[in-house]
């Protein structure tokens, strides 16, 4: 991936100690090894924060910002990738987090009454909060893994279409270099039969 892509795109480390519930991570955020761009940190940044985006949990970016703490991958994208789960996104990731946990259950997701308030979560989360937690655990450990492997393909892939494009501009230069050469030689072949001539 494209290093100076990511670094347009990512928030400093100013911007995250700004933000109030990192905050307490202070300046553990400064660490240099949380900010590497490279291939293996920027796939594992990819698994934790998609990951923790399935979480039905509040202040994910915290816990983004942890995880990438203790796994030593890239904090910003970990970080990042948590707004996965947005306000817009929030009610879809639930749903189907809750019936792929149903799913593996065995049981019937109980939708039939489903309103998105908190005082229907409350009343109901002796009921969906196994089948929610399981789905959203298995869901964000499937994404995680896509993740971290389109990563390493994307990454890969970048790799090789640079070296392909450094091969061709080397081959372009020595085609030239050789055209060169021959119209050097031939303009001193012109210029020595001419002489010979006069």
């Amino acid at each position: 991936m494209p290093r100076k892509f990511l670094q347009t795109y990512l928030p400093s480390a100013a911007q995250l100690q700004r933000q109030r519930s990192l905050g307490i991570l202070g300046r553990r955020l400064l660490e240099p090894e949380l900010w590497h761009l490279n291939r293996q940190y920027v796939s594992t940044a990819f698994a934790v924060g998609l990951f923790v985006a399935w979480l039905p949990i509040p202040m994910q970016m915290l816990v983004a910002a942890a995880m990438a703490m203790i796994i030593r991958c890239n904090l910003p994208i970990s970080v990042a990738l948590v707004w996965v789960s947005n306000p817009i996104t929030l009610p879809a990731l639930l749903l189907f987090g809750y019936q792929a946990g149903a799913w593996l259950l065995g049981k019937p997701p109980e939708l039939e009454a489903f309103e998105l308030s908190w005082e229907w979560m409350r009343a109901r989360l002796g009921q969906i909060w196994a089948p929610l937690w399981l789905g959203s655990v298995v869901c964000g450990l499937v994404s995680a893994f896509l993740g971290w492997g389109s990563m390493q393909l994307v990454w890969r892939w970048h790799v090789v279409q640079r070296w392909e494009r450094r091969r061709n501009v080397r081959r372009l230069r020595a085609i030239m270099a050789e055209k060169e050469q021959e119209a050097a030689a031939l303009a001193s072949r012109t210029k020595g039969e001419s002489d010979r001539r006069s």
